[in-house]
């Protein structure tokens, strides 16, 4: 095996790959957006460019990374890769008092941040970026709106004497103009983008084999569904008097209600109108009715119950909403409570889960699995479930925000989880969104989603977590008739539209560089 060499990388480190020195080589060129599949070594590309350019120009350098796990991660990666004195590699997060950051940024050659600390120092001046020769954007899709990148972007813009910005990510988003947006606020002027299926990128890939299994909604469960849908449309015809929405509409989806939600709190806050609080209250009651439907139709008769304690709770604490409270006291939805009180008939899919699961320890027994929820309930449903079978040892693995009845993980039990699945003492990690980004989780030999995500960002985070060491197989569970089917269609149009969007900007890439090289030979 051929390694870096790099007087600031340490001997036999890192291996070299081809398409990593490009990518890195044209990185240092010109602030770069660089598109790489999970598993195949952004990371080691942002290294490259971070090493360059603290022996060429000194300074520092700046890694930013949205979560507390991940900046630890980065921080022990660099340590361990970097040829340098560890202590010169600093760790900033919210537990470093802001006089300690102030003291500390000029003495550190490489800084590793959440992103919100140093909007928050830069806002408050403790610190400045002209020093800084190179900031790296860690899940670089996340620069849109007013996320923190998109501030610090700006400042670097204006403050450095030299800047050069790299952004990485797997998926920067289906959309031409989320793709556009994100260049924009990173300030980058190219963008590199590597496939699974480039020439020099095919030799460092496995297949991932991916299938679709479907179940029906269970029969028990359609009484609850009626009741539920009937205050649904109550509450769509509450709509229609007010004016929302027109007299033949149906439903309304969660982007208009966002949409209206957003634009009636603006109003609001302009002009505060009895109407309109009891409008913005009617969406969120539509909001909870829709989450109920949804905890049903995919989750189950456990994971409503689960909702309805907290929907309980939440209309009887002090600071409770009022749709809440006036959603428990709604006659429909006290029978739906009392039809699935006590009931314990479990949704379809965790025996199917049960089933796959099993299936795959029986052929191999040294598999690691991961199971990706959208809900923190179902993850503590199905990792009960699967820790009823002989030889699985699962592991829940949530966010660290405590809700009613649901303690979240400190990033310290996330650590001491994640190195207990690399150990084998667990074999099943059972996971919400947490584990979809940058976590350095080993190669799995299965990913199973409990149901699929309506976005092509997440759904190709979650599937690169296999297939990276070795042939890894994506199972994906569908409820008929659910959301779970439109979700599937989303998920993959929104991919295959990515694809072909990041295709064209690389022919359009192509195409300047001829046109460049046509004019020089001319």
């Amino acid at each position: 095996m051929e390694y870096i060499a790099h007087p600031l990388i340490k001997p036999k480190k890192i291996e070299k790959r081809l398409y990593q020195s490009a990518l890195a080589k044209t990185a240092l060129e010109r602030s770069s957006l660089i598109v790489l599949p999970t598993g195949l070594g952004k990371t080691i590309v942002a290294l490259l460019v971070m090493a360059d350019r603290l022996e060429r120009c000194g300074g520092r350098v700046l890694v930013l990374s949205p979560t507390k796990p991940l900046v630890e991660q980065h921080a022990a990666f660099l340590r361990s890769s970097l040829n340098i004195n560890p202590d010169e590699i600093l760790v900033f997060t919210g537990e470093l008092s802001p006089s300690k950051r102030r003291d500390l940024w000029s003495t550190r050659k490489v800084i590793v941040s959440t992103p919100q600390v140093i909007e928050n120092d830069l806002i408050a001046r403790r610190l400045r970026l002209d020093g800084v020769v190179h900031i790296t954007f860690d899940e670089a899709h996340r620069a849109v709106g007013d996320y923190s990148y998109v501030y610090i972007a700006e400042k670097y813009m204006h403050q450095a004497k030299s800047p050069l910005i790299l952004g990485i990510t797997a998926s920067p988003g289906a959309s031409s103009d989320k793709i556009q947006e994100v260049c924009r606020n990173l300030h980058v002027e190219g963008v590199e983008i590597k496939t699974e299926f480039d020439p020099d990128v095919v030799p460092y890939t496995y297949e991932k084999e991916i299938e679709w299994r479907y179940v029906d909604v269970p029969d028990e469960i359609h009484k609850v569904k009626e009741l539920i849908g009937g205050v649904l449309t109550d509450r769509i015809n509450e709509l229609k008097r007010a004016g929302v929405l027109g007299p033949k509409r149906k439903d309304i989806s969660r982007r208009e209600l966002l949409w209206f939600q957003d634009k009636l709190q603006r109003r609001l806050k302009r002009n505060p109108n009895p109407q309109l609080f009891k409008i913005v209250s009617l969406l969120a009651e539509i909001f909870k009715i829709k989450h109920a439907m949804d905890m049903i139709e995919t989750q189950g008769v456990s994971a409503l119950q689960k909702y309805f304690d907290r929907l309980r709770n939440e209309a009887s604490s002090k600071g409770g909403s009022k749709a809440a409270r006036r959603l428990v006291e709604e006659d429909n939805i006290k029978e739906a409570m009392h039809l699935v009180e006590g009931r314990e008939e479990a949704h379809p899919k965790l025996e199917m889960v049960s089933q796959i699961v099993g299936e795959q320890l029986y052929k191999n027994p040294d598999s690691r699995i991961i199971v990706f929820t959208n809900f923190r309930d179902t993850a503590e449903l199905v990792t009960r479930s699967l820790g009823r079978l002989s030889d699985v040892r699962p592991a829940r693995f949530v966010g660290q925000a405590s809700r009613f009845e649901d303690d979240g993980l400190s990033q310290r039990a996330q650590v001491e989880i994640l190195q207990k699945f690399k150990s084998g003492k667990y074999n099943v990690l059972v996971a919400t969104s947490v584990a979809e980004e940058g976590l350095d989780i080993p190669s799995t030999d299965l990913v199973l989603f409990y149901e699929p995500v309506p976005s092509e960002i997440r759904s190709i985070q979650r599937k690169g977590r296999t297939g990276r060491g070795k042939i890894g197989k994506v199972v994906v569970l569908v409820t008929k008739g659910t959301k779970d089917e439109s979700y599937r269609w989303i998920s993959m149009r929104k991919e295959r539209s990515m694809y072909r969007k990041m295709k064209k900007m690389r022919e359009l890439k192509k195409e300047r560089k001829k046109g460049q090289k046509q004019l020089v030979d001319f």
